[in-house]
C-alpha cells in the first residue's frame, strides 16, 4: 500500500506520516532525502532522528537514488520517505552541475519510477511531499520551474497512491 501525505511548510505532515507508520507492527525505515549542507540543516536531521529514537526506526540517507533504495529494503519494512519536495531540490541541483535542466518529463518519469518500486515493495510506503503551489507565483525563473517540477511529482506520486492526506494546521484531510 502507497500513501501520500502532503501539505504546506510546518503543517504537521512529516509528524502524521510518522504517527502512520508507527501504528504498524512491522520494522520500520526512515528514508531521508535531505542533504547535510549546513550546520541548522545538521541540528534540524537531529532533531529528527531523536524524535523517532526507541520506536524502533532504522534511518537511511538517500538524496538522489529513491526508486534504487526502495528496491534494496527488506519484505514486509514499513518505509518512510521524507521527502519528495527536497529529492527534487536534490535532483535540480546535481542536473544543474552537469550543466543541464531538469524538465518535468524527467520528473514525471523518476517519480514513476519511484511509484513502480513501491508498489513492488511488499510493506507499506508512505511519501512526504510539500504542497509548494498555493502561495504567489515565484519571481525568479528557477523557482517557478522548482514550483512546477513540484506540481507534477506531486501528481504522478498521488496518482500512484492508494491514498492521500493534506495535512493543515496540524490536522490531516483524507483526498483519496
Amino acid at each position: 500500500m502507497i500513501t501520500l501525505v502532503t501539505g504546506g511548510s510546518r503543517s504537521g505532515k512529516s509528524g502524521f506520516a510518522q504517527q502512520l507508520a508507527e501504528r504498524l507492527d512491522a520494522p520500520r525505515l526512515f528514508l531521508a532525502t535531505c542533504p547535510r549542507i549546513d550546520r541548522e540543516m545538521d541540528e534540524r536531521i537531529s532533531r529528527h532522528r531523536r524524535e523517532r529514537e526507541g520506536k524502533g526506526w532504522e534511518t537511511v540517507e538517500e538524496p538522489l537514488q529513491l526508486a534504487e533504495r526502495l528496491r534494496s529494503i527488506p519484505a514486509g519494512t514499513s518505509v518512510l520517505l521524507d521527502c519528495l519536495i527536497l529529492w527534487i531540490s536534490n535532483l535540480m541541483h546535481e542536473a544543474e552541475q552537469r550543466g543541464e535542466v531538469l524538465d518535468e518529463e524527467r520528473i514525471a518519469e523518476l517519480t514513476s519510477q519511484l511509484g513502480a518500486a513501491a508498489r513492488s515493495h511488499q510493506g507499506r510506503v508512505i511519501f512526504v511531499t510539500g504542497e509548494v503551489g498555493l502561495g504567489i507565483v515565484p519571481d525568479s525563473p528557477t523557482v517557478r520551474r522548482f514550483r512546477d517540477l513540484a506540481g507534477r511529482c506531486n501528481q504522478v506520486a498521488a496518482a500512484a497512491a492508494d491514498e492521500v492526506f493534506f495535512v493543515c494546521c496540524g490536522i490531516p484531510l483524507r483526498l483519496k
